[in-house]
């Protein structure tokens, strides 16, 4: 089979935030190539001898992901492209032109198959359309989502880190505003847990369709969950459709984007309302601590995965 090689120049300092935004776009095993020199801890867990010369690090990078070569790619190609440019307002993202090539694998959905399996946050069992369950499996909750459709699997630490968080704080019958809703994986997340309503509200008009595609394929009814296109920081219509008193708010987005977002966010919480963010580069916590704390709220926690941190909050 045929696949297009699609890569992105960029700088090695937006390496994170276009694999994240990709992922988020159900393209993930992305290819980066950079000339950053390797620290000591990489050097020790790799088992070669002698490791090659790279040139100087300029700080330039390379993304590379694959789409098949038959099927009709611009939407999604679209897609990239504008998300490049909504970055390239929170980091330096540098020419990020995107080059096509071609290349082949004789089996590349059956290996993409192969590298994304079912996996579980706490007792919630996240799984492919695809993958049956096993004889005997017992899980609290089971949620499917197909990342080749979809955007976002739940697989991202920013995304696990805010799952964590909504099974300690979620309360049944909470009333739950999504912000930045992607594939719906956290509204879906917010129902199994016995969420009695959530919103959700995307900038991207097509994670509008893919929230509102997750919840019929885990058989949530419609009623349960209302979606809408808009940007909440200053879409006044938007505010209103979405209404006030809610008991939870997620927003699992850049920490650049939080920023911002974090002061119109009180307008739509109960008194002692949660608001869990996510979506944080670590050299961002403070910024975003701040801005939590300066909008009146209590920081409740912080928590980290790998790189990433989710700080959560009480209005």
């Amino acid at each position: 089979m045929k696949w297009k090689k699609y890569t992105i120049e960029t700088t090695t300092q937006a390496e994170d935030f276009i694999s994240s935004m990709l992922a988020d776009l159900g393209i993930e095993g992305v290819q980066i190539e950079d000339n950053i020199p390797l620290s000591a801890a990489d050097k020790e867990s790799m088992y070669i001898d002698i490791l090659p010369k790279l040139p100087p690090d300029e700080g330039i990078a390379y993304i590379s992901f694959f789409l098949e070569a038959e099927q009709e790619q611009e939407e999604l190609l679209l897609q990239v492209r504008r998300e490049l440019e909504n970055l390239r307002a929170f980091v330096e993202i540098g020419a990020a032109e995107i080059t096509e090539g071609e290349t082949q694998d004789q089996d590349w959905i059956n290996n993409w198959k192969q590298y994304f399996k079912a996996f579980t946050i706490e007792d919630i069992l996240i799984k492919p359309t695809w993958e049956e369950l096993l004889p005997g499996e017992n899980y609290r909750h089971i949620i499917e989502i197909d990342p080749g459709t979809s955007f976002g699997t739940g697989k991202h630490e920013t995304t696990q880190l805010c799952i964590r968080q909504l099974c300690k704080y979620l309360k049944p019958q909470d009333r739950v505003l999504d912000v930045g809703c992607g594939s719906g994986i956290l509204s879906l997340v917010s129902l199994k847990l016995g969420a009695g309503h959530v919103t959700g509200t995307d900038i991207d008009p097509l994670c509008i369709t893919a929230s509102t595609d997750n919840m019929r394929v885990n058989g949530l009814p419609e009623e349960q969950a209302d979606f809408y296109h808009g940007n909440l920081i200053d879409d006044i219509r938007l505010k209103e459709q979405v209404g006030a008193d809610y008991d939870l708010v997620t927003a699992n987005i850049l920490a650049d984007i939080i920023i911002p977002l974090t002061p119109v966010i009180p307008a739509f919480l109960k008194k002692g309302g949660i608001y869990v963010t996510s979506g944080i580069i670590d050299f961002k916590e403070e910024a975003v601590k701040q801005a939590v704390t300066e909008a009146g709220f209590e920081i409740l926690e912080v928590c980290r995965q790998g790189e990433w941190v989710s700080i959560t909050a009480r209005i």
